[in-house]
């Protein structure tokens, strides 16, 4: 695997998940979203959630002290202002001197911030797939991060698939699009 520069990898991620985000029509965000239990507002909800812990986490703090801080509705009255400001936060801190060599404290161990902004990686590619499926939007993903988050996952792929925050994997043929392959993986299917 190549060495992958996840700064730029996600704030390119998160630039698409903002794309998707910004052309959900307003009679879509109570619609079912193709994530079991979550409307399309509740999808996006969780995204800017997992934004927003970025900083505190890339500062060291642990989950305890961030606590509830960023449950409930993040949203407020504007959702893609919430998006966008979230994902500013959330480049800003990791695009800090020395961020990819702190740790975090995560709630599964305390982990190097380069593996975080990995799983970040993942996040934002898969989840904002999911924005795009879910309204009806074309859900092609910039080929480059789509590479970038299946050389993330791949070491990782049992993990991963074994934790419960992603759908039970579907079987994709060898020679699928690396797009299939990841979403395949993470229990999509196109």
């Amino acid at each position: 695997m190549a060495e992958l520069d996840l700064v730029k990898l996600h704030k390119k991620a998160g630039e698409q998940a903002g794309k998707f985000i910004a052309q959900v029509k307003d009679d879509q965000w109570e619609k079912q979203s193709d994530c079991t239990d979550w409307s399309v507002r509740d999808l996006v909800n969780h995204i800017v959630s997992e934004n927003l812990w970025v900083p505190d986490l890339i500062d060291g703090k642990t989950v305890e002290e961030v606590g509830d801080k960023y449950e409930g509705d993040v949203l407020g009255d504007d959702p893609v202002e919430s998006y966008q400001k979230s994902i500013e936060g959330a480049n800003e801190a990791i695009s800090a001197p020395n961020a990819l060599q702190k740790t975090v404290h995560l709630s599964y161990g305390d982990f190097p911030a380069e593996v975080f902004i990995g799983h970040r990686l993942i996040d934002l590619v898969v989840h904002g797939w999911d924005v795009a499926k879910s309204t009806g939007q074309n859900d092609q993903l910039d080929q480059e991060v789509v590479e970038a988050a299946w050389d993330v996952l791949q070491p990782q792929l049992k993990e991963m698939q074994g934790s419960g925050y992603f759908g039970t994997p579907v079987d994709v043929s060898d020679d699928a699009p690396v797009q299939d392959k990841l979403l395949g993986a993470l229990g999509r299917v196109r």
